[in-house]
């Protein structure tokens, strides 16, 4: 795992984030190369985590192209990597790391 990811997923640890998964997408032909998900225990736990990343991982050089946030999914787009921070309900009823796994694998 690379030290962008490795600092994002600390973070997402210290800071309690719930259930954190990290989806290598290099060998797919995805829009990122990964995507981080992680489940939050509220509205007000998701938007500090997105505080967090930003106040840790920006004085070392990374860029939040765009950021889409509301109370059950918040989703960063940091250029190459995704990441999802949804709270429990949103992240069974949508089944993103079932998606991203099938990404590929699937004949046309």
């Amino acid at each position: 795992m690379n030290t962008r990811l490795e600092n994002i997923k600390k973070i997402l640890d210290d800071k309690k984030a719930e259930n954190i998964e990290i989806i290598d997408l290099t060998s797919k032909d995805y829009i990122v190369d990964y995507v981080v998900i992680a489940t939050t225990l509220n509205p007000k736990h998701g938007f500090a985590l997105l505080n967090y990343l930003k106040s840790d991982l920006k004085p070392q050089g990374e860029e939040f192209l765009r950021v889409d946030e509301d109370d059950e999914w918040t989703i960063i787009d940091l250029g190459d990597i995704f990441i999802h921070l949804m709270s429990e309900k949103y992240r069974t009823k949508y089944s993103l790391e079932e998606f991203l796994h099938t990404l590929g694998n699937k004949e046309l």
